[in-house]
């Protein structure tokens, strides 16, 4: 690709979570405790700011129109309604750590990423963790097993087709999205290799476009990728920076947002802000959440 990212927006600490909604960029800054609203000059807007013990990651619309986000450090969801949260889903008993991302489907089912090891305190993961799901009706599931940091989460364009990134095992899952909700024929939908020099690669968030590939934040690699199913890389963009999450958005759904860090150690990091938004035009427009 010969276009080069372009500027959208800085002055952010640690950019996640993209999202195209109600004409609008929404971003979860985490470190910064709070949920924006971009619009499409880069003007931002303060959804809401959680306490200092909260870090909002995903997020996702029910069908009602109310915004949910998942409260990472509290492992609960958050329902916002005129600007108040309260506790949609607490998903306490079933992430023993940190939640992550989030995809919420047309019928209200929330599929929820969770990191599943003490990421902060500098451990390593030890097992394969869940993906989680909460039904319309509130109930708390687990949808997929033997996940190997499950992050990013895409749907496609039908809802019949869900691809989660696992972020340790550097591949990205596709599932089935059954009538009922629950995912079924799990298959690797493609292997991320990692660049020269690296030992591993690691895809973080992920958007699918409506020719079935998926746009894959690495941001070991400090790159972003399209890949199509079975693994093929049709696009790469190198940053100097860590790319953490992507969506694509604007009016017809053909501009890819970047979210961008300099620092990805939350124990290290500096106080300043490191993170900003960068937006790249692409031929193929966007499909499905995010």
């Amino acid at each position: 690709m010969d276009t080069k990212p372009e500027h959208f927006a800085d002055g952010l600490h640690f950019p996640e979570c993209p999202r195209w909604h109600d004409g609008a960029l929404w971003v979860s800054d985490m470190w910064a405790h709070t949920v924006l609203r971009f619009e499409p000059d880069g003007s931002r807007h303060a959804v809401h700011t959680f306490g200092a013990d909260e870090e909002p990651g995903g997020l996702g619309w029910l069908p009602d129109g109310r915004l949910v986000v998942v409260g990472m450090e509290g492992r609960r969801l958050y329902r916002l309604d005129a600007g108040t949260a309260t506790v949609y889903a607490d998903l306490s008993g079933l992430a023993p750590w940190s939640l992550n991302d989030m995809v919420v489907t047309g019928d209200g089912n929330a599929y929820v990423s969770q990191i599943g090891f003490d990421i902060h305190g500098g451990s390593t993961p030890l097992a394969a963790t869940a993906l989680l799901r909460v039904t319309p009706g509130g109930e708390r599931l687990v949808a997929a097993e033997e996940m190997v940091v499950p992050n990013g989460i895409a749907l496609s364009g039908d809802g019949g087709t869900m691809v989660v990134a696992e972020t340790f095992a550097a591949r990205l899952s596709r599932f089935r999205v059954e009538a009922d909700g629950s995912l079924t024929e799990r298959q690797v939908f493609a292997e991320i290799a990692p660049v020269a020099g690296r030992r591993r690669a690691g895809p973080d968030g992920i958007c699918l476009d409506e020719a079935g590939g998926a746009w894959v934040a690495e941001w070991i690699g400090r790159r972003v990728l399209r890949v199509e199913a079975g693994g093929a890389v049709t696009d790469e963009i190198s940053f100097d920076v860590h790319p953490l999450a992507v969506a694509l958005g604007g009016p017809d759904r053909r501009q890819l947002f970047i979210c961008l860090c300099a620092q990805i150690g939350k124990r290290d990091r500096k106080p300043e802000p490191l993170g900003a938004i960068a937006v790249l035009p692409v031929d193929i427009p966007g499909a499905g959440e995010p």
